[in-house]
């Protein structure tokens, strides 16, 4: 079986174009369920946030209509309460060596536009793991935090790559909107990433040989499954 690096943002908020806090963090469904999924088909999954803080679950994905319905809310809180421990003690992402693990999985939420899209220490880890062909998977906000890899002569890493990510049609409609500080599909595409975009709120994952990614909350188990198809 696999150990795989769960690197989670330990942002709590995001600063708006406004100047406004948005009190954000990781997206339940997100992280419950490719947690879920990973560890019941026998994997070891280990979660890492820049300084070794809890993550703060966006509490608007714990809603019902957000989560989709009552029952999925319970249990995404349930699942939640039941990982507290490996939450609150997760490991220090700058004390990670990547020769550990077999994949690097990264859920979103918006909290990674507030950190790990600039964090140094994820972007050594990404650089070492693509450089080694081990799987990336990052969904939803999660490719945010591949703007941080750069190669030794300040290049993007991942130029040139297919992939997908919340979508500017998904943001401005159903995201935090006009006030949003910037585009995460914008700054991919900026970077030289190739975005393949799917139906707005449906699930769509791209694989580029190492590199797995998903649109948004509804492709999380969908990428998750395609993490355990390339690492059997």
């Amino acid at each position: 079986m696999a150990n795989i690096l769960m690197v989670v943002s330990a942002a709590d908020s995001l600063t708006m174009k406004d100047g406004s806090e948005h009190p954000t963090g990781y997206w339940a469904e997100e992280l419950v369920v490719s947690h879920q999924t990973l560890t019941e088909a026998g994997n070891t999954v280990h979660i890492a946030t820049p300084g070794g803080r809890k993550p703060t679950v966006d509490q608007v994905s714990l809603a019902a209509e957000s989560a989709g319905g009552d029952e999925r809310a319970q249990g995404f809180k349930d699942y939640i309460a039941k990982i507290d421990g490996e939450l609150a003690h997760p490991l220090v992402l700058a004390d990670v060596d990547v020769a550990s693990y077999d994949a690097v999985v990264m859920p979103g939420g918006h909290g990674p536009m507030a950190d790990l899209y600039k964090d140094a220490d994820l972007g050594r880890i990404l650089v070492a793991a693509n450089k080694d062909g081990k799987i990336i998977a990052p969904f939803c906000h999660g490719p945010a935090g591949l703007l941080s890899a750069t190669d030794d002569d300040g290049a993007f890493a991942f130029k040139g790559r297919r992939l997908t990510v919340f979508t500017n049609e998904e943001e401005l409609g159903g995201g935090t909107g006009e006030n949003t500080p910037w585009l995460v599909e914008d700054a991919l595409k900026e970077k030289g990433a190739v975005v393949e975009n799917g139906a707005a709120w449906s699930s769509n994952v791209v694989r580029d040989g190492n590199l797995i990614s998903g649109q948004n909350p509804q492709s999380s188990e969908d990428v998750a499954k395609e993490v355990l198809t390339a690492l059997s």
